[in-house]
């Protein structure tokens, strides 16, 4: 059974622990509800740039005894920036759990954002940004929510747009921070061999700064273009994504789709695996996914093809849905289905970082903590009958979003 402490500081602060006896480290997060998001086009990628600028010094320590407080005792510093959240973790031997705790709480309320840092910075972020575009696996996740989210800043690139990245200065890092690094914004999560009366106090020590509340996140509806959209790229392979947008975590019809979702394209037992790479052999990455937020998630099938392969693969995918919107999932291949989503889940409680994440999406998008008893049980809960429903009412051809990355067309050469 899993053992949960929950208290609220005076400053808003949600602080939570998980105490796991048998372990003798610990993981950290703090999670603020701040991410692409809540940006426009205009200041698109500060979330990730500040996520960025943070571990480049604060009052009190340089960028090097940030890191050195860390990995100088065995642990481990990072962050990473989301769509709708951004979340600095440390792990560690439980005997260092105050030192993070210090380090991390120092960094998000004391960030100097000086501009000569920025300057600097700005061009380690560009080259981040040219690694994706470089990176069509990756890229085609970015072009495809650019399109389904259209006219929602979730059709924003978390990183942002090179232009606004070489213009962050230091008022306008420093006014998006106060704005959003805010005590109702702040969730901390602690997992491993946590007493939560020490890491109470530890928060009481080390959380000064006068945290005010933050405004509710406005939600904006977006206006998806279906259809296909061809985009071209000096790539030499085809990649493909086919999808819709679909439920959120807000929803019930989640974790069905979830069931669909690793039916159809997750796993190498999966549908489409099976059909399009092990029988045909014409592509290496074929999978589903399903990427969610609060009120929406974006689902489809991407795969990677030689060019003259395209049309081929996209129709077995269509084929595919076709077969799940007409015919009942048998009972054998569903269970298949969620003995391994069962599994992923459970397996994934061995690790204190993958704990805390899960306590933490789970009191962000639902503000209370799912048990895993209750998320198994939920999935031993899904239907034949309700997938069938769902695959009628998501898998209509004329509904989907296509966005392909495809080989440019070769320069000519002109006569001398």
């Amino acid at each position: 059974m899993e053992k949960y402490n929950i208290s609220a500081l005076s400053n808003g602060i949600q602080l939570v622990s998980e105490y796991i006896p048998y372990v003798k480290s610990f993981s950290i997060g703090f999670w603020f509800n701040v991410g692409a998001r809540d940006e426009n086009e205009r200041n698109n990628g500060i979330s990730h740039f500040i996520e960025h600028m943070v571990f480049k010094g604060t009052r009190k320590r340089t960028a090097k005894q940030l890191s050195d407080a860390i990995e100088s005792y065995g642990g481990y510093l990072n962050a990473f920036t989301g769509k709708e959240h951004t979340c600095y973790y440390g792990r560690g031997l439980s005997e260092n759990l105050r030192r993070t705790f210090d380090v991390i709480s120092d960094m998000i309320q004391n960030p100097l954002f000086r501009d000569y840092h920025i300057k600097k910075e700005a061009g380690v972020v560009i080259d981040e940004l040219n690694d994706i575009n470089d990176n069509p696996e990756e890229l085609i996740f970015d072009k495809f929510e650019e399109i389904l989210f259209s006219g929602s800043p979730l059709s924003l690139p978390i990183i942002g747009r090179e232009n606004n990245i070489l213009n962050f200065n230091s008022p306008s890092l420093h006014k998006y921070h106060k704005e959003k690094y805010l005590g109702s914004n702040l969730l901390i999560v602690a997992s491993g061999d946590v007493k939560h009366e020490n890491l109470l106090k530890t928060a009481e020590n080390y959380l000064y700064n006068e945290f005010t509340s933050a405004a509710p996140r406005k939600l904006k509806k977006a206006n998806p273009v279906s259809g296909i959209h061809l985009i071209n790229k000096e790539i030499q392979q085809v990649h493909s994504i086919i999808g819709r947008e679909t439920f959120g975590y807000k929803s019930d019809n989640r974790l069905k789709i979830k069931v669909l979702s690793t039916l159809l394209g997750e796993g190498s037992s999966s549908r489409l695996f099976q059909s399009v790479r092990e029988k045909l052999g014409i592509t290496y990455q074929i999978n589903s996914f399903l990427n969610s937020f609060y009120d929406v998630s974006a689902f489809g099938v991407y795969f990677s093809t030689n060019e003259k392969h395209l049309e081929k693969v996209t129709s077995i995918i269509l084929k595919e849905f076709k077969r799940l919107r007409e015919t009942k999932v048998g009972e054998k291949e569903l269970n298949r289905v969620k003995e391994y989503l069962k599994g992923s889940i459970i397996l994934s409680l061995e690790n204190t970082t993958n704990r805390m994440i899960r306590i933490s999406n789970s009191l962000l998008y639902f503000n209370r903590i799912l048990s895993a008893e209750e998320v198994l049980k939920k999935i031993d809960a899904v239907t034949a009958e309700d997938i069938l429903n769902l695959a009628g009412e998501l898998l209509v051809e004329k509904e989907l979003v296509s966005v392909t990355l495809k080989p440019a067309e070769p320069k000519k050469n002109k006569a001398a």
